[in-house]
């Protein structure tokens, strides 16, 4: 059993450095593709639009999420039946394409990039690759509160929580984890079609999400005096807005990126060419500027450095007691 907490724990901290330096390469196979196959094939199949979608979405998450858990349960299990270097390897490779960070930074950069060099709809097309609202409407201050939220959210979502999973039960959970996350992403929504099929998925991702956010948020306001951030601000406006949105996850975040940075972030949105009324999140302390997207990217790389340094703390104490 030490062995493979120390092979597992390995193995995260592996994933991690080559997602750091490398980023998921594109044109490469990759499970999430393969999990948004899955549940475009059970929405094809089980969505019907009436009362009954809510049991059908239900039984969505449960062939998805036990499917994307199970296959690499078993093949990891193959491995560590060939050899452990076989088993560390397939670890290692599963961790590294459960991690996107890099991916989020690259990708985020790309809309700071634009708006420094003036390219207002370089800008707006960059930042609708990581964005789900109407980008067609914001002006360059927009385009960068929207770039920076994303940052914040996916800290939570896109890093700190797959390695929360993973910390817990290895690769296996971070794969149970994507599996959920990419169901709320896709059929989690409160629109006519998908209100009670999605239902069940936005719940899971809720519930899964519910510790991971929370731990972010405090591990981000942790590591601002590294970064000459606002610490107490930080605190003072995560305390306050950290429940001003209509997930109880994604404020969270957010609300401590506006804190550490001292912006006025989130606001009304259009979604659909349908305007959304959302409160703001943070004090207009200062000006938004581009160079926060690059900010709040450092936040989430320091942040969930922490994180993976208490993962293996808590998991050498583990191994110690065994």
């Amino acid at each position: 059993m030490s062995k493979l907490l120390f092979l597992q724990s390995l193995a995260l901290v592996i994933g991690f450095v080559i997602d750091f330096f490398v980023g998921d390469p594109h044109g490469l196979p990759h499970p999430v593709v393969g999990m948004g196959k899955l549940i475009s094939l059970c929405e094809k199949h089980l969505l019907r639009g009436n009362r009954g979608d809510l049991g059908r979405g239900a039984v969505t998450v449960a062939v998805v999420a036990g499917l994307s858990t199970a296959v690499p349960a078993g093949l990891l299990y193959l491995a560590w039946r060939l050899h452990p270097a076989v088993y560390l390897l397939l670890e290692s490779v599963m961790c590294f394409q459960l991690v996107a960070a890099r991916d989020l930074v690259r990708e985020s950069r790309a809309v700071e990039s634009a708006l420094e060099a003036g390219d207002v709809e370089g800008a707006r097309r960059a930042v609708s690759m990581i964005v789900g609202r109407d980008t067609d409407r914001l002006d360059a201050g927009g385009i960068c509160r929207a770039a920076v939220e994303t940052v914040a959210e996916n800290t939570s979502d896109g890093v700190i929580a797959p390695l929360f999973w993973m910390g817990l039960f290895g690769a296996v959970g971070g794969f149970f984890y994507k599996a959920v996350n990419t169901m709320d992403s896709m059929i989690g929504y409160r629109n006519e079609k998908y209100l009670l099929f999605g239902r069940a998925a936005a719940k899971t991702d809720d519930a899964v999400n519910f510790l991971p956010s929370r731990l972010s948020a405090l591990l981000m306001i942790l590591v601002c005096p590294l970064l000459k951030l606002d610490a107490r601000g930080a605190w003072r406006i995560f305390r306050r807005d950290r429940r001003k949105h209509d997930s109880p996850n994604s404020a969270q975040t957010e609300s401590v990126c506006a804190g550490a940075l001292g912006l006025r972030l989130a606001g009304d949105a259009y979604y659909g060419g349908v305007l959304h009324k959302k409160p703001f999140i943070g004090d207009p302390v200062r000006q938004i500027s581009p160079g926060d997207i690059t900010r709040a990217g450092r936040l989430m790389y320091a942040s969930s450095l922490a994180m993976l340094a208490l993962i293996l703390l808590l998991r050498t104490a583990v191994t110690a007691c065994i």
